[in-house]
Parts: structure tokens; C-alpha cells; sequence
């Protein structure tokens, strides 16, 4: 399993704070390589801006262009990258850094919101795999810290497989303290 890979360049930070490129990497990691073409008619964006957003993901290493695939103008893309992202608290980072992290923890909360809100329809579909707990445990920092790095190790393992059968199901997993 690769190690994990820290997040603390404002400027990655930065360029995944986006919310169409987000939904960009989310279509390619779920679905497989698209065109520019193919995301705009998704996303329901003009080529020239899903173009312009691939190049700024592939830039930074996100994404990465499939050259046997492509041919003249169409070029198709595939994720690319470290598939275990860690991101710095915010005292790691210098405040341009700062203000990037919260942009992308807001692009990711509304993402997180919009999931949320599709969990019953889902779950009408499909209540096999949808599933949900909801916990309270006392932990310290450190507990915190090794509960997390057990929950991604378990997480790594399930995204390196692809059983017969299976499909792709998203996962989320945050902490808060109770008592604030």
C-alpha cells in the first residue's frame, strides 16, 4: 500500500478547492478516462472551461492524459495521482495555505451535503449498500489519530479491489468533538 500523501501545497490545495473539478475527479474515478467533451456535457459546462479545469488538475498531478487514446483534438483523461490524501491542519500551513484548505473543506462539505441529501432515494434503490452508523467514543488525540489511520488502511485495502459484482459506493468519515 503506498503511503499517505500530504496535501500541503496551497496551490494543490487550491486547485481541488474547485467544485467542478471535483466533480471532474469523482466521474473519472467512478466512471473511468472521459474527454473534455464528455465532462462538459456531464457537468453541463462549454468544453473550453472543462478543457481549461483538466489541464489544472493534470498540472498538479491529479489526472493524467491517456496518449494512446487520444488523437487529434480529443484527448482522453484518467485519475491519476497518490489515492491517499492527507490534508494538514491548518497551523501546518501558511495563511495563503489556510485559505485554501478552507475552500476546499467548503467544496467538499457541499459535496458531503448533496450526498446527504440523496441517501433516501438510495437507499429506496439499493438498501444493501446503503448503510449508515452513527457513534460516540472517548478518545484522545492520539486515539483519534489511530482510529483515522485504521479507518483509511481499511478503506485502501477495499479501493485496490474489484470484486464480481461490485460497484462503486462513496464513504465518508469525519470526527467532532460531542462536548463543544
Amino acid at each position: 500500500m503506498e503511503e499517505p500523501w500530504m496535501l500541503d501545497d496551497p496551490a494543490r490545495l487550491k486547485a481541488l478547492a474547485h467544485p467542478m473539478r471535483q466533480q471532474m475527479l469523482r466521474h473519472l474515478e467512478v466512471h473511468g478516462p472521459a474527454t473534455s467533451t464528455t465532462l462538459g456535457d456531464l457537468l453541463g459546462a462549454k468544453t473550453g472551461t472543462t478543457s481549461y479545469h483538466l489541464r489544472q488538475l493534470e498540472k498538479y498531478g491529479f489526472i493524467e492524459e491517456i496518449p494512446e487514446r487520444s488523437a487529434g483534438r480529443e484527448r482522453w483523461w484518467r485519475r491519476s495521482g497518490p489515492g491517499d490524501i492527507r490534508l494538514p491542519t491548518p497551523d501546518q500551513l501558511a495563511p495563503e495555505g489556510r485559505d485554501a484548505l478552507m475552500a476546499f473543506h467548503r467544496v467538499a462539505l457541499e459535496e458531503d451535503r448533496r450526498l446527504l441529501d440523496s441517501l433516501p432515494a438510495a437507499y429506496a434503490a439499493d438498501p444493501d449498500r446503503v448503510l449508515a452508523s452513527r457513534g460516540l467514543a472517548w478518545l484522545t488525540k492520539a486515539e483519534v489519530r489511530e482510529f483515522f489511520d485504521d479507518y483509511m488502511r481499511l478503506l485502501r485495502a477495499y479501493q485496490e479491489r474489484r470484486t464480481e459484482g461490485s460497484r462503486p459506493v462513496q464513504l465518508r468519515f469525519f470526527t467532532v468533538p460531542a462536548d463543544d
